[in-house]
């Protein structure tokens, strides 16, 4: 751990389990601002699908990385870290912590642990394989990256069919296998790291998840959704709440199907991220409702 009085204090946890609120409450204790770690909560046009936080909540505490972004622009994990890095070197002029929290497990690594940096698809490319994903099916794509990259082929989820795509695009964008290019080394910061992981009982976090769709549905989800119809083949809006609304409005399934869908898919990556968190155990585990607790452990640590 670096000798320094900076600290990083990294929030992380299932969607829905309430991290904005606790985020805040942090926040405002150790006089700071917070760093949002949600890689679709930096799409502007996308509010209600996201839950990105109120205006209030914006207004309680200064954020970053809300709403930065357009639906249009390309953004990875890898640009997350160096644009959080710079901007953590800025803030650490003025406060002697400051306060990370999000859902997206790969841009929480970027910054705690960092990440290769890998070229960007072109386009064409991208489509391309997009192509022969729709009309061969995944294993079209799992012969080629045996092909290609025979070592990851053997590391990676093979069902995971984005994780497998991505593999081929690197593989066919630079000439050498996706595993060449992955170094794993974790970067050292200049600042002290604290994680905490937010936790309840699972049917608890599938309730709130499952009423917070529905409150999204009455707050205009359906519309939002609809504006974006249109543009539904970007990669921000491959996102769980808009395709399957996609997928209705192509007559593939009535409404409440739709948002069935939704609710089943978001407890899906809920369970996902838990499983991502609980491997790294850095993080120390607290409910929701702990923020005193919190509190007094993070200060324990710095």
């Amino acid at each position: 751990m670096p000798s320094t009085n900076k600290t990083l204090i990294v929030i992380v946890g299932p969607t829905g389990i309430g991290k904005t609120k606790t985020s805040i409450e942090i926040a405002h204790h150790f006089k700071t601002e917070i760093i949002s770690a949600d890689s679709r909560q930096i799409f502007k046009e996308l509010k209600i699908g996201t839950a990105a936080p109120t205006a209030q909540e914006l207004a309680t505490v200064k954020h970053h990385h809300i709403g930065s972004h357009s639906i249009h622009d390309y953004y990875s994990a890898w640009e997350f870290e160096q644009d959080v890095i710079k901007l953590s070197e800025q803030l650490f002029k003025k406060y002697h912590q400051l306060v990370l929290t999000g859902g997206s497990m790969m841009y929480i690594d970027a910054v705690c642990k960092g990440i290769d940096e890998l070229p960007t698809i072109d386009p064409e490319l991208r489509n391309q394989l997009k192509e022969q994903y729709d009309k061969e099916g995944i294993d079209s794509i799992r012969r080629q990256l045996k092909q290609l990259d025979p070592v990851f082929y053997d590391q990676v989820d093979l069902k995971n069919h984005k994780r497998v795509i991505h593999a081929v695009e690197i593989c066919l964008m630079t000439g050498s296998p996706y595993s060449s290019l992955r170094t794993n080394t974790v970067k050292q910061r200049p600042f002290r790291i604290v994680k905490l992981g937010l936790e309840m009982e699972r049917k608890d976090i599938y309730d709130r998840i499952n009423r917070r769709v529905d409150s999204m549905v009455e707050s205009g989800l359906i519309d939002e959704a609809r504006q974006f119809y249109p543009q539904k083949q970007l990669n921000s809006l491959n996102t769980v709440g808009y395709k399957e609304l996609f997928a209705h409005f192509d007559g593939e399934y009535d409404l409440p199907k739709a948002i069935e869908l939704i609710k089943r898919n978001t407890r899906r990556y809920a369970k996902k991220q838990l499983t991502w968190f609980k491997k790294d155990k850095e993080i120390s585990w607290f409910t929701p409702n702990d923020t005193n607790k919190m509190i007094r452990f993070i200060e324990q640590k710095i």
